[in-house]
């Protein structure tokens, strides 16, 4: 029986290494292709380059492991059956359990090293990937100006709407805000049709050069009753030159880290201290507002309607309380009333967004938690799926196993994707939307397994047609 296992794992692991490497080379060209803008004509030394993508090699594994786990089961197991390997191995009295046992072992081990990688390598590669790339922007100005959205330069936000030129320095539709330079935010909006960077390596200036703009910039007003019509002054340019210093940002060493604050680089240990931090914050801070709130509706002891309550409410206090008071007394009351009422819808809606934006960042650190023993669980499954699949399609080769493999790895990943979207949106809780794939797809795992050790087809047609043969027999009954 020894024979009969190296043989099965030599089998497997041939086939797993081909067609891991194969798709590993394919996701690694989409993630080429992704942020071939940001690496192509930037005068990037090939060092760079291949750092660049040793860091996001290894958030490929958990897409390309499962999936070449299914495909080399299906495409093992489906040779062996369309040799009749898998009929030899019958008659001499050794079941499909039996043949997969070593494989099984070795599934076991995979998805154990799986597991470590998901929580170690892949964690301390997402760090150094964000970080890697925020160092590369800050090196080349130009790389951190992405086209349709703003990016942070110095002093000033600067959206793009397309970049062009032999090193992306030429820009068209640009808009830019300037940071105030007391922190009250962006007071000065400039826009221009196009534009032009101009850097050199023997300076650290860097300049902008805009045409055909407009500037606009917000004034306040020394009477605070003016402020509410929000003055502002704009003038027309045809050419306007923006010095950007870059001192600071060339002190930028590619292999200095300072970003180590998102979950997908924290282990599962790091999550569990996070998440304790953050569910204690989370519960403070409702416990907070909410005394606030409740001091807030209160009616201070000292208020001046309370004290001057007249004689005649002291024996039995009147249903209608207004009519307590005089007219003059009423009309401040409601006005105060009203007034607290709009502060505290104001303060609730305000605290409400606050606490959904936490409650989402709660729900991806839980996402990431339970990711690390998603992709362990997931290869067990995808062997579990392929494996007896191959054995009952009885087809190896690349034709009809690929068809299989992708239709049920695209399903998983659709699902999962699916799942840790609505739990992102606190639509269901995060175990759920990270294992659903997997609790959908473990059922079908266990009835291949079934029906291939009980040599039952991939579908029974007499479950279907034996109902059918039925009705025609009464509809048309033999005449005898």
């Amino acid at each position: 029986m020894k024979i009969l296992d190296k043989y099965l794992l030599k089998t497997f692991l041939i086939t797993f290494t081909t067609v891991f490497v194969i798709l590993f080379f394919i996701f690694i060209l989409q993630t080429v292709w992704l942020f071939i803008a940001e690496l192509a004509g930037k005068d990037l030394d090939i060092a760079l380059i291949i750092k660049f993508l040793l860091f996001s090699m290894p958030r490929i594994i958990p897409l390309v492991l499962p999936l070449s786990v299914l495909l080399a089961s299906i495409m093992t197991f489906g040779n062996l059956a369309e040799n009749y390997e898998f009929a030899a191995m019958k008659s001499s009295g050794i079941s499909l359990q039996r043949a997969m046992r070593s494989l099984t072992v070795f599934i076991v081990l995979l998805s154990i090293v799986a597991f470590f990688f998901a929580n170690n390598v892949i964690p301390f590669a997402e760090y150094k990937f964000i970080n890697f790339r925020k160092n590369i922007a800050q090196l080349k100005p130009a790389m951190a100006i992405t086209e349709g959205q703003f990016s942070d330069v110095g002093l000033y936000n600067i959206k793009v709407n397309k970049k062009s030129g032999e090193n992306g320095n030429i820009l068209t539709g640009i808009t830019i805000h300037k940071k105030s330079a007391i922190g009250d935010g962006s007071k000065t909006v400039i826009k221009a049709k196009d534009g032009k960077l101009i850097s050199s390596e023997e300076s650290s200036i860097l300049q902008l050069v805009l045409n055909d703009g407009n500037y606009y910039e917000d004034l306040v007003p020394k009477k605070y009753e003016d402020r509410n019509k929000l003055p502002f002054a704009k003038s027309a340019f045809k050419k306007y030159t923006i010095n950007i210093d870059l001192s600071q940002l060339n002190k930028v060493d590619v292999d200095n880290e300072k970003i180590a604050n998102t979950n997908t680089m924290l282990s599962v240990n790091e999550l569990k201290y996070t998440l304790d931090s953050l569910d204690k914050n989370f519960k403070t801070e409702i416990v907070s507002f909410a005394e606030n709130i409740n001091g807030r509706t209160g009616i201070p002891q000292n208020n001046v309607y309370t004290a001057k309550l007249p004689k005649k409410a002291n024996s039995k206090l009147s249903k209608d309380i207004l009519s307590l008071y005089t007219n003059e007394q009423k009309s401040e009351i409601l006005k105060m009333a009203s007034s607290n009422v709009t502060s505290t819808k104001y303060s609730i809606d305000a605290t409400k967004v606050n606490l959904d934006n936490k409650q989402k960042n709660i729900n991806n650190h839980l996402l990431a938690f339970y990711d690390k023993f998603v992709i362990a669980f997931a290869c067990l499954m995808m062997f579990f799926i392929g494996a007896p699949l191959g054995a009952i399609i009885r087809k190896g080769g690349l034709g009809l196993p690929i068809i299989f493999a992708v239709l049920i790895f695209i399903s998983f990943h659709f699902i999962n994707t699916f799942g840790k979207r609505i739990a992102q949106e606190n639509g269901m809780s995060p175990f759920m939307g990270a294992w659903m794939s997997s609790f959908i797809l473990s059922p079908l795992a266990i009835l291949l397994t079934y029906r291939a050790t009980n040599d039952i087809g991939l579908i029974n047609m007499d479950v279907i047609l034996a109902p059918l043969q039925k009705i025609f027999q009464k509809l048309f009954p033999s005449k005898k």
